[in-house]
């Protein structure tokens, strides 16, 4: 496939990205795929680690638990050491060393002897996929259990099983990491990814990845905006990081959640709830220009954190940019979610997107035309010449004129991509031209 970046014809503006390879992202998910996160935990502070190492201004944040944050509060902290069911003759049959999806999530401690019976009342398959081992957890009931394959399951078949799970529930915090890229304006650009899921590829180490090299990506480049970026876990990390920015919310004027950008499936931009906000057309404009395949759909009160950031009370122009949505495919939330299911050319891809569509939101400027009254000359001031051999030097020339009719103070640069069908980057290109020539003024956003 060709790199999005190139069909957008948006090189990378600095060495450092032109040199980022899939390998590069696919190397991160790979260093954080053995972690076992949960929504509190040293898992959570594990990884944040790793990507202070990649990205070393990321603040990380402890809000104590019992503290209030919206309707919610955040709860106790759990951490697991080890877990397993044993035969009679010792041996682990299940075991949370080999894989960490094998515990139930925030499993509270337990340590005995059960019959089969008992202990099946806590086991987790899945019979339609018997090799695969299930993702579950159980975050707000005092319970506990294992995942495994269904085939793991039916070969038990002794009387009596040993079981443990060394786990504490207690008193802690919550964690979560933020970064913040100032830019010429306090406006800002959020950019969240949920940080709580353990060993699984796609959902969302891939995402976290995507939003690293993002913000590695921005570090190099002027910014009109600034970016805030939010790794948090799922639904609670959301909630807390509201309920504790009170001010960033206010400055927030664009945003995406950024999950499941690993696969190779086609891209999915679910719309925030305003639904036509200016995220939402940029990111259908740069899925447009990419010729990639994608679906754009509208908003539900269901799935990632864009739920949180657009529920009524906030309203955030915050979309959810994705691949293959969650739920829908065979690999989600089990095992097979792993570091083979996630390719390193649909992480750049992925990249690649989100590269162009802050590019497009940067870049999206209104103007005055200057000459507002009949079609300015642009031979006499070389402007013809100046876009003639560039390739498809028609098009260049409507751009000019596209430019020139709809540059009345009411059109952005987006508006005129969207009604003229021609690409953002050869608009940009067409409205500096005639910047040059003084045949425009910026106007103040």
């Amino acid at each position: 496939m060709i790199p999005l970046a190139e069909v957008l014809a948006h090189p990378p503006a600095t060495a450092q990205a032109a040199a980022i390879s899939g390998e590069d992202l696919h190397a991160l998910v790979r260093q954080l795929y053995p972690i076992c996160r949960s929504i509190t935990g040293d898992g959570v502070r594990q990884t944040l680690a790793v990507l202070q190492e990649y990205l070393p201004g990321l603040e990380v944040h402890e809000v104590p638990t019992g503290t209030p944050v919206l309707d919610w509060q955040v709860p106790r902290e759990w951490n697991i050491r080890d877990a397993w069911i044993k035969d009679r003759r010792g041996e682990r049959v299940v075991d949370f060393r080999q894989h960490n999806l094998h515990v139930l999530g925030y499993s509270v401690p337990v340590r005995g002897t059960f019959t089969l019976a008992e202990l099946k009342k806590h086991l987790y398959t899945l019979p339609e996929q018997p090799h695969l081992i299930p993702y579950r957890t159980a975050y707000y009931a005092e319970t506990w259990g294992f995942c495994l394959a269904h085939a793991q399951l039916e070969a038990l078949h002794e009387p009596e099983y040993e079981v443990c799970i060394d786990s504490t529930l207690a008193a802690g915090a919550l964690t979560y990491g933020e970064l913040l890229l100032p830019g010429d304006t306090d406006e800002e650009v959020l950019i969240s990814s949920h940080i709580c899921h353990p060993s699984l590829a796609n959902d969302n180490l891939s995402g976290i990845a995507v939003a690293t090299f993002l913000a590695r990506h921005l570090l190099g480049q002027p910014r009109r905006y600034s970016y805030r970026f939010v790794f948090a876990p799922g639904t609670i990390g959301a909630i807390t990081w509201l309920s504790q920015n009170v001010g960033a919310v206010a400055r927030i004027r664009h945003g995406l959640v950024l999950s499941l950008l690993g696969e190779t499936g086609a891209f999915t931009f679910k719309k925030s709830r305003r639904g036509t906000a200016e995220i939402d057309r940029t990111v259908a404009l740069a899925l447009r220009e990419a010729a990639a395949p994608h679906r754009v759909v509208d908003f539900e009160p269901y799935g990632y954190d864009e739920r949180q950031y657009c529920s009524p009370g906030f309203n955030l122009p915050v979309g959810c940019l994705s691949r293959t949505p969650y739920g829908q495919f065979p690999e989600y939330h089990t095992s097979a979610d792993d570091l083979d299911f996630v390719r390193p050319e649909a992480l750049l891809d992925s990249l690649h997107l989100t590269q162009a569509v802050m590019h497009m939101l940067e870049a999206n400027h209104r103007y005055q035309n200057l000459s507002p009254y009949g079609e300015p000359e642009l031979g006499r001031r070389g402007l013809y010449a100046a876009v003639s051999g560039r390739p498809n030097a028609a098009r260049a020339q409507l751009a000019l004129l596209w430019v020139l009719n709809l540059s009345d103070g009411q059109h952005s640069l987006l508006d005129i991509a969207e009604r003229a069908g021609l690409p953002f980057a050869l608009l940009q290109h067409a409205a500096e031209l005639l910047l040059a020539h003084d045949l425009l003024a910026p106007l103040a956003d």
